[in-house]
Formats: structure tokens, C-alpha cells, sequence
């Protein structure tokens, strides 16, 4: 019989605590000394010897030599230390989008890092619900690593929609979705009794753009996926933040006037879709209108690209500036694919913006996620990640 089988349920909750507790020090904190982890953990070094043969065990935690990180240890004799880290192969975590163009799946190791990725494009709005599901659940079978959903401890969902707190799809007006649940849909595909979560896009690109970072992003984060449509993800100190009904950030319904004298949402100015229509209006890229033949043209300074762009930029600054007044974000994160034409006329937002914001209302740096393309997929699975050490709070700076 296990140790932890002849525990009482009290005791044993509370070393399941500490050995989570131990798992998410050494992924915040990166590779720690054994003294070092104990008083991360505020327990003497006893009982965290005992916390870290249980890791250890279980196959979650390995020791590696000074000599391998390149930190020797400050032993009298001079030779290096042993350090702890996370076995990055124990386990890992899925996360897959089903966007407006494409679907992506990601799996990413205990340490968070990508291992296995893939995205292809769907016409989602075209195909259908079930069929958008079946193209995910084939793309991960793809691209899974060789121990297939063995290893896995949560997949995640990422889809553009007003989506409630409980994972159902309220509404999704670019996939034409509506009162629809993820996670029932995907369950009968996967092991019974794997975690599955949904999570709208953007709050999943949020929780990705925090998570992947080695130096976090202080205060409050506004940070947007920019496709056909724009959604957008707060966090504060780290944290998502959802608002009352889990539709915090929705900033692409922001209404903006068109030259008409009428209102147009924030995404319909500024979205995929409302470049390649000017584009096609304006003949340019050839007749071939994607954006990267577009961000090329303007890159070469063809006046009609340029005014596309220069459109775009004045409307990005006025939603923008509209946004931060309520939401005052201390940066900005700019992710999807429409965020490159942002560097090309970031000079011209900025202009546009001190235009608007003559006020006194500060104006946050504005940043481009420099991740792959399948931010909100990545997310996804950073968003089971932090489920799995959830448990674990408290630590010590």
C-alpha cells in the first residue's frame, strides 16, 4: 500500500497541496536548490525532502547538476550543486482554435513551452458546427505528440464568441453559432476523463501573451487578437480579468461614425475583412488581395495602400482611445495575423491618438505579440496549465 493511501483525507490534502505547490514554484522560478524551494515554499527542509521524493517519483521533478545550467552550486569543495526542475515530458497540455479562416492545435510540455503545433486554413462560417469540431479533433490527431492523449491532462478551446463564464457560446456572429457547448461537442472524441475548457479567443490569446513571457507585464494588459474580427482579453497583475458575464474586452462592438454619418463596430473598420475590401476597391496587390500582398505594398509606399492604411491607423487610434478610458491599460498587445501592418504605421497612430487624447489621459505603449500565429490556441492550453497547478498559492517572492 502507498504512503498517501494510509494518510487520512486531512493530511493527504494538504501534502497533495504542497506538492503542487512545489510544481508551480519550479515553474515560476525556473530551476531552484533545495533550500531554495523550501523557503519558496515556507516549509523547513525536511518536509520539503519529502515533497520532492514524491515529485520526484512520480516522475514530475529531476534533479540536474550545476555543471549542466550552468550555475555552480556554493559548496566548500567547489563542486557544483544539484538543482530541481520540472521533468518537462511528464505531461502535457492541448490547445486548439477554430477560427473564422483556420483551426490550430498546440500542446505544450509541464514547462508551458510548445512541443508539437499546427495550423491549416477552414472556412468555419461555411462548414458548420460539427464539422468545424471534427477538422480540430483531426488536426490535434495530427499533431499530437507519439504518446497521443496518454500524457494529456486538459485540452482547451478557443473560439471567437460572446461566451459565458460556464463555457456555453451565447453567440458567435462570424462562425453564425449560436447557444452552443464546446466542451460537449469535443467530449465524445477525446478519453472520458480528460479536463476540457472553452474560452473565448482573445481571453485565451491574453492568458497566452502573459503566460509565455519570461518577465511579466506589470499592471493592466489590454491585449487584442486582430483578424476578420477584434477581440480583446484584460489582465490584471497577471490575472484575467471577465467582468460580470465573461465578456469583459469585447472592444471590436465598440461602435464607431463612418464618413456616412452613421456607426460601424471597431472590427468592421479595422479587421481583416474591411483592408481586403478596400484593397479590392482600390485595384490593388494585383488582383490577388490577401494581406501580405497588401502589407507589401504599402511597405513599398503605393499611395492607394498607403491611404488604406493610413484609414486603418486613424481608426485603430480613435476605438483604442475610446477603450482606454474605461479600461486604462498600462500597455497594449496587438496579436493575429492584422497586427503586422501595425509597425508600418505605428508613428501614425501615435499622431492620431495625441489628436484624440488632448485631455491629460495617459497614452499606454503599444506593443506586437511576437508569438506564432496560434496565439489563442497556445492560450488555450496555457489556460489548462494554470488549472493543473491552480492549487498552488502563496509562494514567497
Amino acid at each position: 500500500m502507498s504512503e498517501m493511501a494510509t494518510l487520512d483525507p486531512a493530511t493527504r490534502r494538504v501534502r497533495q497541496g504542497n506538492e503542487m505547490a512545489a510544481l508551480r514554484a519550479l515553474h515560476r522560478f525556473g530551476r531552484l536548490s533545495r533550500a531554495d524551494l523550501a523557503r519558496k515554499l515556507g516549509l523547513n527542509r525536511s518536509s520539503s525532502g519529502h515533497i520532492v521524493a514524491a515529485l520526484t517519483q512520480e516522475g514530475l521533478v529531476r534533479e540536474v547538476s550545476g555543471e549542466e545550467t550552468g550555475r555552480p552550486g556554493a559548496n566548500r569543495a567547489g563542486r557544483p550543486g544539484i538543482l530541481l526542475e520540472l521533468q518537462p515530458d511528464a505531461m502535457f497540455f492541448a490547445g486548439c482554435e477554430i477560427g473564422v479562416e483556420h483551426v490550430s492545435f498546440v500542446a505544450v510540455d509541464l514547462s508551458a513551452r510548445p512541443i508539437a503545433s499546427l495550423t491549416r486554413p477552414f472556412d468555419a462560417p461555411a462548414a458548420g458546427v460539427a464539422a468545424a469540431f471534427e477538422a480540430a479533433t483531426g488536426l490535434a490527431a495530427e499533431c499530437l505528440p507519439a504518446a497521443g492523449w496518454a500524457r494529456c491532462e486538459g485540452l482547451g478551446i478557443a473560439i471567437p464568441a460572446q461566451m459565458e463564464r460556464g463555457g456555453r457560446v451565447r453567440v458567435a456572429p462570424l462562425l453564425g453559432w449560436h447557444d452552443v457547448y464546446p466542451a460537449e461537442i469535443m467530449r465524445p472524441h477525446l478519453p472520458p476523463t480528460l479536463p476540457v475548457v472553452a474560452e473565448n479567443d482573445a481571453n485565451a490569446f491574453a492568458v497566452g501573451d502573459a503566460y509565455g513571457r519570461e518577465v511579466a507585464r506589470p499592471g493592466v494588459t489590454l491585449a487584442l487578437v486582430m483578424e476578420t474580427g477584434v477581440g480583446g482579453g484584460i489582465v490584471v497583475d497577471g490575472d484575467l480579468f471577465r467582468g460580470g458575464h465573461g465578456l469583459a474586452g469585447e472592444i471590436g462592438h465598440l461602435l464607431l461614425p463612418d464618413e456616412g454619418g452613421g456607426m460601424r463596430r471597431f472590427e468592421e473598420r479595422v479587421g481583416l475583412e474591411a483592408i481586403l475590401s478596400a484593397a479590392r476597391a482600390a485595384g490593388l496587390c494585383g488582383g490577388d488581395a490577401t494581406l501580405e500582398a497588401f502589407l507589401r505594398e504599402v511597405g513599398e509606399r503605393v499611395p492607394r495602400a498607403v491611404a488604406i492604411a493610413e484609414d486603418w491607423a486613424r481608426s485603430l487610434a480613435f476605438g483604442l482611445a475610446q477603450a482606454c478610458r474605461l479600461i486604462d491599460p498600462d500597455q497594449i498587445v496587438l496579436g493575429g495575423s492584422v497586427a503586422a501592418l501595425y509597425p508600418l504605421v505605428a508613428a501614425r497612430v501615435a499622431a492620431h491618438w495625441r489628436e484624440i487624447s488632448g485631455d491629460g489621459f495617459p497614452v499606454p505603449a503599444i506593443a506586437v505579440n511576437d508569438g506564432p500565429v496560434f496565439g489563442a490556441a497556445f492560450g488555450a492550453a496555457c489556460i489548462l496549465h494554470q488549472r493543473f497547478l491552480s492549487a498552488a498559492d502563496g509562494l514567497a517572492p
